[in-house]
């Protein structure tokens, strides 16, 4: 599958240098994650925080992050594809996805 593990390492360090948006509520909350699954960053619109509204803000921000990882996951399905010259590997979303 990999021919050393430099391949694994190269993989990794390619995952390190992307990043995905998750959205929600319109874009009031964003939440980017790296493609190693390491949040690097949550925005929050000036309207929403004074809105003062705890409740939607515990709504929005996993909707955000959960977009983001999922996105994440798909990049690491992508990439092991790749590096498996795109046989298809059994369980290989299921296992990604229970990540």
């Amino acid at each position: 599958m990999f021919k050393t593990l430099n391949g694994l390492k190269e993989m990794r360090e390619s995952l390190a240098g992307v990043q995905a948006t998750g959205s929600a509520g319109d874009n009031r909350v964003q939440v980017e994650v790296s493609g190693l699954g390491v949040v690097t960053r949550l925005t929050l619109s000036p309207d929403l925080v004074a809105e003062n509204d705890s409740a939607l803000l515990e709504e929005l921000i996993p909707q955000a992050l959960n977009e983001a990882l999922t996105k994440v996951r798909q990049m690491h399905i992508d990439k092991v594809r790749e590096a498996t010259a795109g046989i298809e590997l059994p369980g290989l979303e299921e296992a990604l996805t229970s990540l």
